[in-house]
C-alpha cells in the first residue's frame, strides 16, 4: 500500500510539473506571437509610407522629365535657344 502512496505521489509531482510547463510555454507562445504581430504592424506601416512616397517619387520624375519642363530649363537657366535655319548644316554621309 505504501508503494502505491509513493508511486500516485510522484505520479502527480510529474503531471503537476508537465502542467506547469506547460503552462509556461503557452505564455512564451503568446508573448512570442505578440512581438511578432507588433512588429509585423510596424514593418506594414513603413512598407506604406514608402509606397507613398515612391508614388510621389514617380510623379516627380515625370514632372521633371517632362519635354516642357526640360525645355523650360535650357531656356531660363542654361539660356539655351533653338538655333536659326541658317546656323543649321545638314551633313550627308557619303557613299
Amino acid at each position: 500500500m505504501s508503494d502505491t502512496r509513493y508511486t500516485s505521489g510522484w505520479l502527480v509531482l510529474a503531471l503537476a510539473l508537465a502542467v506547469v510547463l506547460s503552462a509556461l510555454t503557452l505564455v512564451y507562445t503568446k508573448h512570442e506571437a505578440r512581438k511578432s504581430f507588433i512588429e509585423l504592424q510596424s514593418l506594414t506601416h513603413e512598407r506604406d509610407e514608402l509606397n507613398i512616397e515612391w508614388g510621389q517619387l514617380t510623379i516627380e520624375q515625370s514632372t521633371f522629365s517632362s519635354h516642357g519642363r526640360v525645355e523650360q530649363v535650357a531656356i531660363d537657366e542654361l539660356s539655351l535657344r533653338r538655333p536659326e535655319l541658317a546656323d543649321i548644316y545638314v551633313v550627308e554621309e557619303a557613299e
